[in-house]
This record gives C-alpha cells, sequence and structure tokens, in this order.
C-alpha cells in the first residue's frame, strides 16, 4: 500500500494519523531551511488565539510565531509541499469523500519554554476546517527536547490519546473538529509546518 493511502485507511480508522517515512527528506530540509530563513529575515508575527473581533495575543496560551506560506516559484520547498498537498487532499476526496477544496499552511516557531494550551482548531461557528496537519521540521529531535503534540479523546478531554514527538519529518493529519490537543513546552526552539485542509473554496 502507497504510504499515502495507509495514512488516510489510519485517519479514517481512528480519526487521527502519524507517519514518518511520507515526506521526502530533502523536501524536509529545504522547507526546514525556507523557514528558519523567513524567520531571519523577520517574516514571523507572534501568533493569537480566536479569529476577528475576539482576536488576541497571549503567550501564556500560545507561545508560537508564524510566518503564513504563499506559492511561490515551482522549485521552492514550500511550493512543492503545497503541490504535494494538493495532492493528498485529492487522495482524501477520492477515498473518503472528503469534499475539501483548499488549504491553509504556515511555518511555526516555538521558542523554549513555550506550548499551546489544549484547544480544537475548529473555530466556533466556522466548519471549513475540516483536517488538520502538523509536520515537524527539526534536523534532530529527542526525547528531552519535549514539545510534544497531545491528542485528548473527543469524548473526554481529560483522557490523552496520544503523545507524539516532534521528530524529524514526522507527519501528522487528525479530525479538526473532533480532537482537543496541545503542544507541550519544548526545552529548544521547535520549528514545524501547521495547516488545515479545508471544506470552503478558497
Amino acid at each position: 500500500m502507497a504510504p499515502t493511502e495507509h495514512l488516510i485507511d489510519t485517519l479514517a480508522d481512528q480519526g487521527w494519523a502519524v507517519s514518518d517515512g511520507i515526506i521526502d527528506t530533502s523536501l524536509r530540509h529545504g522547507l526546514y531551511t525556507e523557514c528558519t530563513q523567513a524567520w531571519a529575515s523577520d517574516a514571523f508575527r507572534q501568533a493569537g488565539i480566536g479569529r476577528l473581533a475576539t482576536h488576541t495575543l497571549d503567550t501564556q496560551i500560545r507561545g508560537d510565531a508564524i510566518c503564513w506560506i504563499e506559492p511561490g516559484p515551482a522549485d521552492q520547498p514550500s511550493s512543492q509541499f503545497l503541490q504535494w498537498a494538493a495532492e493528498l487532499k485529492q487522495d482524501l476526496n477520492r477515498l473518503l469523500y472528503a469534499g475539501l477544496h483548499s488549504a491553509e499552511f504556515h511555518f511555526a516557531r516555538y521558542p523554549a519554554g513555550q506550548g499551546y494550551k489544549k484547544h480544537r482548531d475548529q473555530h466556533q461557528g466556522q466548519r471549513h476546517r475540516k483536517l488538520s496537519l502538523v509536520l515537524y521540521l527539526n534536523p534532530q529531535w529527542t526525547a528531552a527536547d519535549q514539545g510534544e503534540l497531545c491528542l485528548y479523546d473527543p469524548q473526554d478531554e481529560n483522557r490523552e490519546v496520544a503523545r507524539i514527538l516532534p521528530q524529524p519529518g514526522r507527519l501528522v493529519l487528525f479530525r479538526s473538529d473532533l480532537f482537543p490537543h496541545e503542544v507541550l513546552p519544548c526545552t529548544r526552539t521547535r520549528w514545524s509546518l501547521t495547516g488545515w485542509l479545508r471544506t470552503d473554496r478558497a
């Protein structure tokens, strides 16, 4: 079975899935370089919580800074990832009838000591975010670096379903509407690419 199909089968079975080899190593290296260069050029902004009138900045709840990814030259790593994500979206629609039409992604940087408290990715009254995707970009990561992604039971938000270490190239996909989750504080800078596959049109 192709890696993408295995990922989708697991997602269909349990609502979340993890793959360590689905993204080519050279692409992951390129994304890490592009991400860190964007940080060096001051392209990141502190991430907030809520949206529109309720949007606020509170690093005690959410400590990452983000840089939204826009389409660029075809040989740019982020453009290659967007093409891969578009193919994943097509596969999800073909195999799961997911009704996905668009996607949005950003780079994320968590400094040491920061995380993101428990939350859901689907905003209240806005049901367009269907699937959440995270790709971890650090070249090395160990258990001592912490910064795990914790998924919680949709029926019992106090019961942990999975604790996922952000190892290099690891990709996580989960239902945006179902799973409360949090990012535990890391002990060193943590880089990732994060985004959502959506049911609305871009």
